[in-house]
């Protein structure tokens, strides 16, 4: 039997429904007749049935039609609001920003587990996480490390011991004991306070990234959490109950205190709370809906779930994970638009390359001999050029690997940096139950991701900034030999004009954004924290320099494939055609002007789920292999560009 959960006023009531053709007007007289039955005066409402009321769907904010029946415009386990005539619509839901997060009320909760010990999870296991992929369950020994360290933190309160944190106060007031009786009140107070963001909120993908990691963080068994309290925590992951966590507040030490705050308030049932079926409500409404409890902090336990640099550490895994794969990607715009500017391959020749030895040098020239070697792929539109009397390129095109190599190689320092502390315990103080102490330190400190990040978002950068360059060459009839801005009847049409401009843009954004956040630090907390990392700004602004470059790299894939079209009959190489072939299933080509932004979304989308690499992924390995002999695998499936997983487990539903 469908049920369905309705929020009217203050409260949540569950609806079953015997028959679903029955009509979105009887689902609402049905929940406030529930509803009045739990009010002594009924609520104030004289009789249900001549009671008007609005319905819509909580999440995506739908206005429900009363006529409709409920198999057509709702499903099982729905969540719908109703504003009774002379109310108004609730303020508790709040709405995301269009396209934002995909975890609709389509979602459909995973069936496999990733299993967490605080060792060995990885940024790409982090994304996949936020994407809804997985659900999460502890290890047998990661149990075991958390009883044994809640254990030693009972003994320390029972005994009377004064350490910072269980027994005092924080900051400044470290050396203010508190009562036994209080410190339950002391975790909460700390929670409450420390709960001062601002800024829209985190997306739902970016929040179950959030607390994904502290789950993971509080894993390692270091921080003196019950076992009890991070089972609650993971039942909220598991159901996708979300707080609300502003996205500004942080200085990236002693850790994300404001946003780790925000998202331990709502696991106490206060503050907001989203889930895929609820939309905004408060927090203790989501979770009852979902029948799980709020957490209870015991002492030390307000301070084990907001002190570390999760929210540095979530949002740089995307950050690193998304430039990895629009660097990959870059090289394949790149030789798409070398082929169309009718440059020369010889600039990627191996030689060069190992007498400047880099790793991402090297991957780069490599990349661009597999997707243009004319042995392997032959390509028309290179032989009508054989024998011209161009002897070089511009830099653009020739420098490509140098220049992207070294963002490969910034890429694979920073995932390094990120993959550590992932798996890094950032509470303090921290707990030692096999020595049976605890030890107050700087763990929480985010400098190292807060570095990091300003290293990726400067190396990133630069993807963007050779590709406008790229994107005016082919854009510029004196460079390119082609129409002006690629279209025919210029002046009557306009073309990529713009399209360049917007590039443009965002790259001259970017230069901004590129300052590095974490060379500054202000004296916080009475001068308590006196050094902080600004780690949270830093994190932001690389995940803003990315999807810059993803957008200008979208533009350079639409120009050069454009380009493609005035030198038909001629064709490139297989690999760059498949390419080609792949943007014309999303893009129809530029005949006359249209509205051009849909175009360019379309291809960000193909970039962001790394169609383009996949296409030509295949073509890069096989060449890899015959020519590179130590690169060959040893069975069909061993060879990867990524490292070997780490060791963990994923288990299928029970």
């Amino acid at each position: 039997m469908p049920r369905f959960t309705v929020h009217v006023r203050d409260e949540w009531l569950t609806v079953p429904c015997k028959d679903p053709s029955y009509t979105i007007q009887w689902l609402g007289l049905e929940a406030i007749k529930r509803y009045t039955k739990n009010k002594p005066d009924n609520g104030g409402i004289k009789s249900v049935k001549d009671i008007s009321f609005v319905a819509r769907r909580c999440q995506g904010q739908g206005l429900l039609d009363p006529d409709d029946t409920i198999e057509d415009v709702l499903e099982d386990n729905d969540f719908v609001e109703l504003a009774i005539d002379g109310d108004t619509m609730s303020p508790d839901f709040i709405p995301f920003q269009p396209g934002v997060s995909h975890l609709t009320a389509a979602y459909r909760e995973p069936e496999s587990y990733l299993h967490l010990d605080g060792n060995n999870l990885t940024s790409s296991d982090l994304v996949d996480l936020g994407k809804g992929l997985y659900k999460i369950k502890l290890t047998p020994e990661a149990e075991t490390k958390v009883v044994q360290s809640r254990e030693l933190l009972d003994t320390i309160v029972n005994d009377h011991k004064v350490v910072y944190g269980i027994t005092t106060g924080f900051g400044k007031f470290a050396r203010t004991v508190i009562p036994i009786s209080k410190l339950k009140e002391l975790q909460e107070n700390l929670v409450r306070s420390h709960s001062a963001g601002v800024g829209a909120p985190l997306s739902p993908e970016r929040t179950r990234m959030l607390l994904a990691l502290r789950i993971n963080v509080l894993a390692k068994g270091h921080s003196g959490v019950s076992l009890e309290t991070l089972q609650r925590m993971i039942d909220a992951f598991n159901a996708s109950c979300l707080s609300y966590v502003p996205e500004k507040g942080t200085v990236g030490a002693s850790g994300d205190l404001a946003p780790l705050s925000h998202l331990a308030l709502g696991l106490m049932g206060e503050g907001k709370m989203w889930s895929p079926m609820s939309g905004w409500a408060d927090a203790k409404y989501v979770l009852e809906a979902h029948g799980l409890k709020p957490i209870s902090l015991n002492p030390k336990e307000g301070l084990a779930l907001i002190n570390g640099t999760q929210m540095i550490t979530s949002l740089g895994a995307e950050a690193v994970e998304r430039a990895q794969a629009i660097a990959r990607q870059a090289d394949i715009i790149a030789a798409l638009t070398l082929e169309v500017l009718k440059g020369t391959t010889k600039a990627f020749d191996s030689d060069i390359h190992k007498l400047r030895p880099h790793p991402g040098q090297q991957e780069v020239a490599l990349r661009f001999r597999s997707l243009l070697d004319s042995d392997h792929h032959p390509s028309e539109i290179a032989e009508s050029h054989r024998f011209c009397d161009r002897v070089q390129d511009a830099y653009t095109m020739r420098c490509c690997p140098q220049v992207h190599g070294v963002v490969n190689d910034t890429i694979e320092f920073v995932k390094n940096i990120i993959n550590t502390e992932i798996n890094s315990a950032t509470d303090n103080p921290m707990v030692f139950a096999e020595r049976g102490e605890t030890i107050s330190g700087g763990n929480f400190h985010g400098e190292y991701p807060a570095k990091a990040l300003d290293y990726l978002a400067i190396g990133v950068h630069e993807l963007g900034s050779i590709s406008e360059r790229r994107i005016e060459r082919l854009c510029n009839p004196s460079l390119s030999e082609l129409p002006a801005f690629l279209v025919n009847e210029g002046g009557l049409n306009s073309g990529f004009m713009i399209a360049h401009c917007t590039a443009a843009a965002l790259v001259s954004e970017n230069k901004v954004l590129c300052h590095p956040s974490s060379v500054d630090s202000l004296s916080t907390s009475a001068a308590t924290e006196d050094h902080v990392s600004m780690g949270g700004w830093a994190a932001r602004k690389a995940l803003r320099v990315v999807e810059h470059v993803e957008q200008i790299l979208s533009i350079e894939l639409l120009a050069a494939c454009q380009g493609i079209e005035f030198l038909r009959p001629l064709r490139t190489t297989t690999p760059l055609e498949k390419v080609y072939d792949l943007l014309r299933t999303m893009v129809r080509p530029w005949i006359k002007d249209r509205f051009m932004a849909p175009d360019i979304e379309a291809v960000h989308r193909l970039l962001l789920d790394q169609k383009v690499w996949a296409v030509a992924q295949p073509y890069i390995e096989k060449y890899r292999m015959e020519h590179i002999p130590e690169s060959r695998p040893s069975s069909p499936t061993a060879f990867s560009l990524d490292p070997p997983a780490s060791p963990r487990k994923r288990v299928r539903h029970e």
